[in-house]
């Protein structure tokens, strides 16, 4: 792996926003997340996992899980946790079982500069065979693990609460399933909290209102961002805003008894990591919605409101769009910072 370091400064078309690249890898930059102020961890899609140090600017390869790379698939999201005074990277990944591909979670504990007993705590029971549409964000709170899935090329197996595709799952830490959540009657998977989703990759709770949200990619068209609730249905593929690629519709728009989004964005904009902003750098941010795009090359600022448990978007603003940069996610410094990845390997400090 070589190491880059360069220092820039952009300001968006729209709102004087400054970067600084902080650190570059040779690899899409699937996922990443802050130890300390100065030091954290990051994904390769390739399957490569590094510590890196943001002041001695230097990174080391550490033992990762046995990934199955290619297509969409590889190492992907990481979080680190600390449990009982003992810090664990929690990370999901494609995982190859029975000739089927799949979405797994996993988690190992990191001490004295080493990651060691690793561990799968959930793997998901898809139907698919392709490279496609894993989803596989992650988001904590209260000692849950709400992971997402995606359809996995599969679309009709997002309607099926047998099967795995499609869905965002909520576990305890230790990947067992809470006795309270919605599913699990006949067939129905228990670990599964809500359904019919096409690809989520991006999730994150607000940390006002307490409510969960989720991101995820349409067709051509219909990227999404909703507002997760406890066994509600968001309809993909019965009924979504985007279009089959060669052109057609696919389903409705509306239906009873399933969800419509807090917004939508056709054409679309493909929306990856997501992260409420919560540091003190930027005030005019705090609360507000950043989201990753990847074909689209931007971040993108929202501003939601609730009315009667009601969200809504009340402005939009694409930041970054000079970069020309796939952005792959986005997330919070312990420095109160905001930082971004990109596919050409890059992790940058968003301020301004």
């Amino acid at each position: 792996m070589k190491f880059i370091f360069l220092v820039m400064i952009m300001f968006s078309a729209s709102a004087l926003v400054k970067t600084e690249q902080v650190m570059k890898f040779d690899g899409v930059v699937w996922g990443f997340d802050f130890l300390d102020q100065h030091s954290g961890f990051v994904s390769l899609r390739s399957g490569e996992l590094y510590h890196f140090d943001l002041k001695s600017k230097k990174s080391k390869l550490l033992v990762s899980p046995k990934v199955k790379a290619g297509g969409q698939g590889g190492l992907l999201d990481l979080k680190v946790v600390e449990i009982k005074g003992k810090t664990f990277l929690y990370y999901t990944y494609s995982k190859e079982v029975k000739d089927l591909w799949t979405t797994a979670m996993g988690r190992a504990l990191y001490k004295d500069g080493k990651l060691s007993a690793h561990e799968d705590l959930f793997v998901a029971d898809v139907v698919s065979d392709t490279s496609r549409h894993f989803g596989s964000r992650m988001a904590f709170k209260d000692q849950f693990v709400y992971v997402t899935i995606g359809d996995r090329g599969e679309r009709k197996y997002a309607q099926d609460l047998s099967k795995h595709n499609g869905s965002i799952v909520r576990l305890h830490l230790d990947g067992t399933i809470p006795k309270d959540n919605p599913f699990g009657k006949n067939n129905q998977l228990k670990s599964i909290w809500s359904w019919g989703h096409r690809n989520p990759q991006g999730i994150d709770f607000d940390p006002v209102s307490g409510e969960l949200f989720s991101c995820e990619f349409g067709p051509r068209g219909g990227d999404e961002l909703n507002h997760i609730k406890k066994a509600l249905n968001y309809g993909w593929p019965v009924i979504t805003y985007g279009k089959e690629y060669w052109g057609p519709s696919i389903g409705d728009t509306h239906k009873k008894g399933m969800e419509q989004p807090v917004v939508h964005w056709s054409p679309s904009i493909s929306p990856s990591g997501m992260v409420f902003y919560r540091g003190d750098k930027v005030s005019d941010w705090k609360g507000n919605v950043f989201l990753a795009n990847l074909g689209s090359r931007h971040l993108r600022r929202l501003v939601l409101s609730q009315e009667q448990g009601n969200f809504k978007v009340t402005k939009q603003e694409s930041l970054l769009s000079s970069l020309k940069e796939r952005i792959r996610h986005v997330a919070n410094g312990k420095d109160g910072h905001l930082y971004i990845s990109t596919d050409s390997g890059k992790i940058i400090k968003v301020f301004k």
